[in-house]
């Protein structure tokens, strides 16, 4: 069971009406009572991300194993906005430096980015509403407190949030194995690092809205890395082409 789930109608409604963040619901399919329907009105109103499913999984999740027909997933952390990161950047007087996050369902690798964000310089990290791992207290371990530092801003569309700071001037290179060396590339400038999901990679309508797509130069018997670490190579490829061009990195 998630350690940051709720159970039970009442208690949820009251944790939307509250404020709370919730990442996803869970509701048991068929249920269309007064008191659902209420709970998935405050979903709508929260762009919180519903799942239908059956009785026996959300059985399977409960504790209490009062449910209720309902589970909820409360984010252990408030999530920031676009417009944090890009504050920070210009409180800082840098040119922005974000990770987007295209999927990413671990929530150790999730921690570790946030991490690494934190030690390169990097302004904030932005995921998707659907389909990725929220800010969870496991997510919050592995960042090391550096999710404490870090703005983590949570969006509905990544290829929309990606075109509307292209207007804002940055540029965007994702991580893949068929793109060019990251040694080749000019990356420095207001830049986005799109790192993609554990398995599938980066989704082909986000890589299409790419400036550059790099590959990280590899010798063995397998074709990939770990997503954190693939965003941890190419982080600190940044900083030291940065470094090269003047920027401080010393504390």
């Amino acid at each position: 069971m998630n350690e940051n789930a709720i159970e039970g109608r009442n208690v949820i409604i009251e944790a939307f009406r509250g404020g709370k963040t919730i990442d996803k619901l869970y509701v048991q399919d068929g249920l269309k009572d007064y008191t659902i329907s209420t709970i998935l009105r405050e979903a709508k109103k929260h762009g919180t991300y519903v799942n239908f499913v059956g009785k026996d999984r959300l059985d399977s999740m409960s504790e209490t194993g009062k449910h209720q027909g309902v589970i909820a997933i409360v984010a252990a952390y408030e999530y920031a906005s676009v417009g944090d990161i890009l504050e920070k950047a210009r409180q800082n007087n840098e040119p922005p430096v974000v990770f987007i996050l295209d999927g990413i369902e671990d929530p150790h690798n999730l921690g570790a980015i946030i991490r690494t964000a934190n030690l390169s310089g990097a302004h904030g990290v932005i995921i998707p509403k659907h389909r990725a791992v929220g800010l969870t207290a496991a997510v919050a371990r592995a960042s090391a407190g550096a999710i404490n530092y870090t703005p983590v801003a949570k969006v509905t569309n990544i290829n929309k949030t990606m075109s509307e700071l292209k207007d804002a001037g940055m540029w965007f290179v994702c991580a893949d194995m068929g793109g060019d060396r990251m040694y080749d590339l000019d990356l420095t400038g207001s830049i986005g690092l799109v790192i993609g999901n554990e398995g599938d990679g980066v989704s082909e309508s986000v890589k299409k809205n790419c400036d550059f797509i790099a590959s990280i130069p590899m010798k063995g018997d397998i074709d990939s890395l770990n997503a954190s670490v693939a965003c941890g190579i190419l982080a600190y490829e940044i900083v030291r082409q940065r470094i090269a061009k003047g920027a401080k990195y010393e504390k």
